[in-house]
């Protein structure tokens, strides 16, 4: 897949709110500071369509980007770690639940984890309530550019022995960097099956 056009459409705290459910939606999500926002700008090709911030807790609100006039990718504010308080917390947590729960056009969410690090309790959290809830979803490995090639698969390989013990399928994984450009084309392919799955169903 190519990606000719992608601009921002909108921002909400409310899913229903959200674009109408008509065409094929991609969710991206992980970690405070896990450079989500960086692969975004990677993936369409636009270099400051999501704003990048050292400051974890950027994202606060669901964010919109219409690729190819065909499809959405919506970028979700991260989990763990920010800079607020329980109050805000748990609103973040309720709008991303929301969100994930109840939008029917949600075809798959990709989440992300930052490859220099081992199984964390909070992301292995978080992947549990989804396969709970029957939520699709794809794990992306990033900053890959910070260790090592063979490091970065043998860190893959790990996560993914963790996650056997506990899931009878391991859901696809992906290694990217941001940095390099690297990962790019097989998540974008992924999306396109979807889609095109996505337009024989309708």
């Amino acid at each position: 897949m190519k990606v000719q056009e992608a601009r921002y459409v909108m921002s909400n705290s409310d899913y229903e709110k959200c674009p109408d459910p008509v065409l094929p939606e991609y969710a991206f999500i992980g970690r405070s500071n896990v450079g989500k926002s960086s692969l975004i700008n990677m993936l369409t090709g636009k270099k400051s369509l999501a704003k990048t911030s050292q400051q974890p807790g950027k994202t606060q609100l669901i964010n919109h980007y219409f690729i190819n006039e065909s499809w959405y990718l919506v970028d979700l504010p991260g989990y763990g770690y920010a800079k607020v308080s329980k109050v805000e917390r748990e609103k973040w947590e309720k709008m991303i639940g929301d969100y994930l729960h109840n939008r029917q056009n949600l075809i798959c969410t990709f989440v992300l984890i930052d490859i220099r690090h081992s199984a964390l309790a909070v992301d292995l959290e978080f992947m549990a309530g989804l396969g709970e809830a029957g939520i699709p979803f794809h794990i992306i490995f990033t900053k890959a550019d910070k260790l090592k090639p063979n490091q970065a698969i043998n860190q893959m390989e790990a996560y993914r022995q963790k996650l056997a013990e506990v899931w009878e399928e391991v859901p696809p994984t992906f290694i990217t960097s941001a940095e390099k450009n690297e990962g790019r084309d097989p998540i974008l392919e992924a999306i396109e099956t979807y889609n095109q799955s996505f337009e024989r169903t309708k």
